[in-house]
């Protein structure tokens, strides 16, 4: 069995920028010095006596400040832990009136980058709970449990560590005890406050809530399954990278031959073998390649369900396309695919179907991002293992070339590196592929019958 000894990140590892704490530090020595800085004095809290104390007044009397400039100083003062105050631990703030503060030590300033631990927490809820102030006054009883339950392994060995403290203590003079009482107090409420309160230096709130209850809902895998999976990954990708293993017929930035560019171009007639064994790795594979989704396409209008690539597709193209022509598209996707009676209506949950349709009533590029990861599970799921077991998959497999190796001596590589011609534009490419992409619209358009008939019925 291993005990866990790390920490979990519980939002409270945040530190500000060094740089502006620096200065701070700076102005609140200058604040402690004894000719020009704030005047501290004895004062009294209930019966005992505490030295070098001073009041909320005596900040706002600063000649260099203003009223506002000085609430919002000495509060950030208060918040950032640089003064604690003697009396209301739980009012991170500087007030204007006889309120007693004091100035924190130094080795407690946020620019000293001291983490604080677990176990000192511990501690001091232990003596918090031996003294006569209950701790449920500054920290909640649920962080109080959490901190139990995250340090059972060696609570025994806090509780008397506490203890001992605790009878140290006991021994120090009554305003000593208090003020290191006070001091340490403020400290652990700045550094390690309960999930009510707020801070400057903490990030506790509702996105860290958020996502540590995401993070207990997410599946949990065993080590064996994710590196079987990563094994598989590699067996299976391993004869496809250019690094592992040669290319077929050559490299092209070795050889300077273009064989290997011409044969796997976007919309090749006949693609490889190599390249058609990858579609059927995943149905990302397939649709990521334009020549496999092409040839799926093929097989999904034998099998009369093209509408979850065509709305997959009209989904992307929402997606990457231009924000002004964003309505216009939202608008013709909605009446094809997503309205009742819409030509090729597509077949998903209505709770998916909902938020979609009320969502495009003020259209963005990921309003269609939950239909669409619905569409293409369902295509996951079901199509893509029927395709590889179809008549379609296994006739381009047939077809599919096996090009032979190039064997180069020297001077042919120098010679073809002195015949290297240029590349295809990259703007003649897109536009090859707009022209495809229309014909292929207007042929998977549907078909007005009457206009047919209309057009028949006027030959005659």
């Amino acid at each position: 069995m291993t005990i866990r000894t790390a920490r979990p990140n519980r939002g409270q590892r945040f530190r500000p920028r060094t740089h502006c704490l620096k200065k701070l530090d700076a102005i609140v020595v200058e604040m402690q010095d004894p000719k020009n800085g704030v005047k501290g004095s004895e004062q009294k809290l209930n019966v005992t006596t505490i030295p070098h104390a001073i009041t909320g007044e005596l900040l706002f009397l600063l000649p260099s400040l203003n009223s506002p400039e000085a609430q919002v100083f000495g509060t950030m003062l208060v918040a950032y832990g640089y003064i604690y105050p003697l009396q209301n631990h739980r009012k991170l703030v500087m007030c204007n009136d006889s309120s007693l503060y004091r100035f924190q030590t130094p080795y407690f300033w946020p620019s000293q980058q001291w983490v604080p631990e677990d176990s000192d927490y511990g501690r001091c809820i232990m003596r918090l709970t031996w003294s006569a102030l209950s701790p449920c006054l500054f920290f909640k009883q649920v962080d109080y449990n959490h901190l139990h339950e995250w340090l059972n392994h060696k609570w025994d060995f806090i509780v008397m560590q506490a203890t001992e403290q605790y009878k140290a203590g006991r021994d120090r003079n009554k305003a000593d005890r208090v003020v290191f009482d006070c001091q340490e107090r403020a400290f652990w409420i700045v550094n390690r406050p309960p999930v009510s309160l707020s801070h400057s230096l903490c990030m506790f709130g509702k996105t860290s809530n958020i996502f540590y209850h995401q993070a207990i809902m997410r599946s949990k895998v065993k080590s064996s399954v994710s590196l079987g999976a990563l094994v598989k990954y590699i067996t299976s990708y391993k004869n496809h990278d250019a690094f592992l293993a040669p290319c077929l017929p050559s490299n092209p930035w070795e050889t300077d031959h273009d064989a290997y560019w011409t044969l796997n171009m976007r919309r090749v007639d006949v693609p490889t073998k190599m390249r058609v064994e990858r579609w059927s790795f995943s149905l990302f594979e397939l649709l990521t390649d334009l020549r496999g989704r092409d040839d799926f396409k093929i097989f999904l209008k034998k099998e009369f369900s093209g509408e979850n690539l065509a709305f997959w597709e009209a989904a992307e193209e929402l997606k990457w396309g231009t924000a002004s022509s964003m309505s216009a598209k939202a608008e013709s996707i909605f009446k094809t695919f997503l309205a009742p009676g819409a030509p090729r209506w597509i077949n998903i949950d209505g709770r998916t179907m909902g938020l979609t349709v009320k969502g495009l009533e003020h259209p963005h590029r990921y309003v269609l991002e939950a239909a669409q990861t619905h569409v293409f599970m369902l295509m996951k799921k079901d199509t893509f293992f029927r395709y590889l077991k179809s008549p379609t998959y296994k006739e381009i497999q047939k077809k599919a070339l096996s090009p032979e190796a190039h064997n180069f001596s020297p001077a042919q590589l120098e010679e073809n590196a002195r015949n290297r011609s240029a590349g295809i534009h990259p703007i003649i490419l897109w536009q090859q592929e707009e022209e495809e992409k229309a014909k292929a619209a207007a042929a998977s358009a549907p078909v007005d019958v009457k206009a047919v008939m209309s057009k028949i019925d006027r030959k005659k």
